[in-house]
Protein backbone atom coordinates (compact mmCIF):
# COMPACT_ATOMS: atom_id res chain seq x y z
CA UNK A 1 0.00 0.00 0.00
CA UNK A 2 0.95 3.54 -0.83
CA UNK A 3 0.65 6.60 1.34
CA UNK A 4 -2.16 6.95 4.48
CA UNK A 5 -3.37 10.03 4.73
CA UNK A 6 -4.06 11.26 8.53
CA UNK A 7 -2.78 14.73 8.79
CA UNK A 8 -6.17 16.68 10.01
CA UNK A 9 -4.89 20.56 8.36
CA UNK A 10 -4.20 18.37 5.34
CA UNK A 11 -5.51 20.72 2.34
CA UNK A 12 -5.82 17.49 0.13
CA UNK A 13 -8.34 16.12 2.39
CA UNK A 14 -10.31 19.46 3.55
CA UNK A 15 -12.95 18.52 0.83
CA UNK A 16 -12.80 16.15 -1.91
CA UNK A 17 -15.53 13.42 -3.21
CA UNK A 18 -15.72 9.96 -4.72
CA UNK A 19 -17.02 7.02 -6.36
CA UNK A 20 -17.68 3.87 -4.47
CA UNK A 21 -16.32 0.73 -6.69
CA UNK A 22 -16.45 -1.93 -4.38
CA UNK A 23 -17.90 -2.29 -0.61
CA UNK A 24 -16.42 -5.10 1.14
CA UNK A 25 -18.06 -4.84 4.65
CA UNK A 26 -16.51 -7.85 6.01
CA UNK A 27 -12.99 -6.55 4.98
CA UNK A 28 -10.67 -8.11 2.51
CA UNK A 29 -11.01 -12.15 1.66
CA UNK A 30 -7.00 -12.63 2.35
CA UNK A 31 -6.95 -10.91 5.35
CA UNK A 32 -6.66 -14.38 7.64
CA UNK A 33 -7.59 -12.90 11.12
CA UNK A 34 -10.91 -13.03 12.76
CA UNK A 35 -14.03 -11.45 11.08
CA UNK A 36 -14.27 -9.34 14.54
CA UNK A 37 -10.44 -7.95 13.94
CA UNK A 38 -11.69 -6.94 10.29
CA UNK A 39 -12.74 -3.72 9.24
CA UNK A 40 -14.85 -2.72 6.60
CA UNK A 41 -13.65 -1.28 3.15
CA UNK A 42 -14.35 0.77 0.25
CA UNK A 43 -12.27 0.99 -2.99
CA UNK A 44 -13.47 4.66 -4.17
CA UNK A 45 -12.38 6.83 -7.28
CA UNK A 46 -11.43 10.33 -6.12
CA UNK A 47 -13.36 12.86 -8.71
CA UNK A 48 -11.18 15.24 -9.41
CA UNK A 49 -7.72 13.99 -9.31
CA UNK A 50 -8.42 10.25 -10.01
CA UNK A 51 -6.67 8.85 -7.24
CA UNK A 52 -7.48 5.77 -6.37
CA UNK A 53 -8.55 5.14 -2.48
CA UNK A 54 -9.11 2.35 -0.06
CA UNK A 55 -11.13 3.57 2.47
CA UNK A 56 -11.39 2.03 6.11
CA UNK A 57 -14.91 2.60 7.44
CA UNK A 58 -17.28 1.92 10.22
CA UNK A 59 -18.73 -1.62 10.66
CA UNK A 60 -22.29 0.26 10.26
CA UNK A 61 -21.46 1.77 7.17
CA UNK A 62 -23.94 1.63 4.62
CA UNK A 63 -23.17 2.61 1.00
CA UNK A 64 -22.81 1.08 -2.34
CA UNK A 65 -21.45 0.98 -5.53
CA UNK A 66 -21.42 4.00 -7.74
CA UNK A 67 -22.77 6.19 -4.36
CA UNK A 68 -20.71 9.08 -4.16
CA UNK A 69 -19.03 10.41 -0.73
CA UNK A 70 -16.94 13.55 0.86
CA UNK A 71 -13.97 12.44 2.18
CA UNK A 72 -12.84 15.26 4.63
CA UNK A 73 -12.04 15.61 8.17
CA UNK A 74 -15.07 17.51 8.81
CA UNK A 75 -17.43 15.06 6.84
CA UNK A 76 -20.24 13.69 8.19
CA UNK A 77 -19.77 10.10 7.09
CA UNK A 78 -18.36 6.96 8.46
CA UNK A 79 -14.42 7.00 7.02
CA UNK A 80 -12.38 6.07 9.66
CA UNK A 81 -8.95 6.07 7.15
CA UNK A 82 -8.16 6.98 3.82
CA UNK A 83 -4.94 4.90 2.06
CA UNK A 84 -4.14 5.91 -1.45
CA UNK A 85 -3.49 2.23 -3.80
CA UNK A 86 -1.98 1.43 -6.95
CA UNK A 87 -4.91 -0.17 -9.78
CA UNK A 88 -3.21 -3.59 -9.43
CA UNK A 89 -4.63 -3.23 -5.19
CA UNK A 90 -7.87 -3.04 -6.54
CA UNK A 91 -10.61 -6.11 -6.22
CA UNK A 92 -11.55 -7.31 -9.38
CA UNK A 93 -15.32 -5.93 -8.80
CA UNK A 94 -13.62 -2.42 -8.31
CA UNK A 95 -11.57 -3.31 -11.50
CA UNK A 96 -14.57 -4.16 -13.37
CA UNK A 97 -16.37 -0.69 -12.15
CA UNK A 98 -13.89 1.60 -12.80
CA UNK A 99 -14.36 2.14 -16.55
CA UNK A 100 -18.26 3.00 -15.49
CA UNK A 101 -17.31 5.40 -12.69
CA UNK A 102 -14.87 7.01 -14.63
CA UNK A 103 -17.64 7.52 -17.53
CA UNK A 104 -20.44 8.95 -14.59
CA UNK A 105 -17.75 11.13 -13.44
CA UNK A 106 -17.32 13.02 -17.17
CA UNK A 107 -20.98 13.10 -17.85
CA UNK A 108 -21.80 14.64 -14.11
CA UNK A 109 -19.13 17.43 -14.63
CA UNK A 110 -19.11 18.06 -18.85
CA UNK A 111 -17.77 21.12 -19.03
CA UNK A 112 -14.48 20.44 -17.01
CA UNK A 113 -13.91 18.11 -19.60
CA UNK A 114 -14.98 20.48 -22.90
CA UNK A 115 -12.88 22.63 -21.47
CA UNK A 116 -10.24 20.41 -21.84
CA UNK A 117 -10.19 20.58 -25.56
CA UNK A 118 -10.55 24.61 -25.04
CA UNK A 119 -7.62 24.86 -23.53
CA UNK A 120 -4.90 22.43 -24.11
CA UNK A 121 -1.77 24.10 -24.78
CA UNK A 122 1.50 22.28 -26.56
CA UNK A 123 3.67 20.05 -24.10
CA UNK A 124 6.70 20.91 -26.20
CA UNK A 125 7.85 21.83 -29.92
CA UNK A 126 6.90 18.24 -30.62
CA UNK A 127 3.83 16.82 -28.34
CA UNK A 128 0.20 18.49 -27.60
CA UNK A 129 -1.61 17.47 -25.02
CA UNK A 130 -4.59 16.84 -27.67
CA UNK A 131 -2.54 14.24 -29.02
CA UNK A 132 -2.15 12.34 -25.72
CA UNK A 133 -5.58 11.49 -26.18
CA UNK A 134 -6.17 8.20 -27.84
CA UNK A 135 -6.56 8.34 -32.01
CA UNK A 136 -6.10 12.36 -31.85
CA UNK A 137 -3.23 12.50 -34.38
CA UNK A 138 -1.55 15.91 -35.83
CA UNK A 139 -4.28 16.55 -38.60
CA UNK A 140 -7.18 16.26 -35.98
CA UNK A 141 -5.14 18.15 -33.11
CA UNK A 142 -4.92 20.39 -35.67
CA UNK A 143 -8.76 20.83 -36.49
CA UNK A 144 -9.60 20.84 -32.65
CA UNK A 145 -7.54 24.08 -32.41
CA UNK A 146 -8.53 25.90 -35.44
CA UNK A 147 -12.27 25.31 -34.56
CA UNK A 148 -11.69 26.56 -30.98
CA UNK A 149 -9.70 29.45 -31.73
CA UNK A 150 -13.77 31.19 -33.91
CA UNK A 151 -15.32 30.16 -31.22
CA UNK A 152 -14.98 27.97 -27.55
CA UNK A 153 -16.81 24.39 -27.75
CA UNK A 154 -19.73 24.35 -25.14
CA UNK A 155 -20.46 20.40 -25.09
CA UNK A 156 -19.14 17.43 -26.18
CA UNK A 157 -22.11 17.29 -28.92
CA UNK A 158 -20.66 20.93 -30.14
CA UNK A 159 -17.45 19.35 -30.25
CA UNK A 160 -18.19 15.97 -32.43
CA UNK A 161 -20.30 18.37 -34.52
CA UNK A 162 -17.64 21.00 -35.48
CA UNK A 163 -14.53 18.61 -35.73
CA UNK A 164 -15.11 16.10 -38.37
CA UNK A 165 -13.43 12.89 -37.22
CA UNK A 166 -13.98 13.09 -33.65
CA UNK A 167 -17.07 11.23 -33.09
CA UNK A 168 -17.03 10.46 -29.63
CA UNK A 169 -15.26 12.77 -27.37
CA UNK A 170 -15.95 11.87 -23.96
CA UNK A 171 -14.91 8.28 -24.52
CA UNK A 172 -11.51 9.63 -25.72
CA UNK A 173 -11.20 11.53 -22.61
CA UNK A 174 -12.37 8.27 -20.53
CA UNK A 175 -9.38 5.70 -22.39
CA UNK A 176 -6.95 8.67 -21.37
CA UNK A 177 -8.29 8.58 -17.72
CA UNK A 178 -8.04 5.14 -17.68
CA UNK A 179 -4.83 4.68 -19.54
CA UNK A 180 -3.69 7.16 -16.27
CA UNK A 181 -4.53 4.99 -13.82
CA UNK A 182 -3.40 1.94 -14.49
CA UNK A 183 -0.06 2.85 -16.36
CA UNK A 184 1.99 4.19 -13.41
CA UNK A 185 4.55 5.22 -15.04
CA UNK A 186 3.34 7.17 -18.15
CA UNK A 187 5.54 10.24 -18.58
CA UNK A 188 2.66 12.87 -18.86
CA UNK A 189 -0.01 13.39 -17.00
CA UNK A 190 -3.34 15.33 -17.68
CA UNK A 191 -6.10 14.10 -15.68
CA UNK A 192 -4.76 11.38 -12.87
CA UNK A 193 -2.21 13.51 -10.84
CA UNK A 194 0.51 11.49 -8.62
CA UNK A 195 -0.24 11.19 -5.39
CA UNK A 196 2.85 13.46 -4.97
CA UNK A 197 2.09 15.99 -6.77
Amino acid sequence: MSNTEDNAGDQETASREAVILDFLPHGRPDDTRPQYQKASLAYALDTDAFDLLELTLADDTDIGIVDRIEISETADTDIEGVTHIEYDELSNSAVSELEYAIEAIIDADEQRFVDFYNDAQPISLRLHQLNLLPGIGKKLRNKIIDKRKRQPFESFEDLSDRVGGLHHPQETIAERILEEIRDEDLKYRIFARDEES
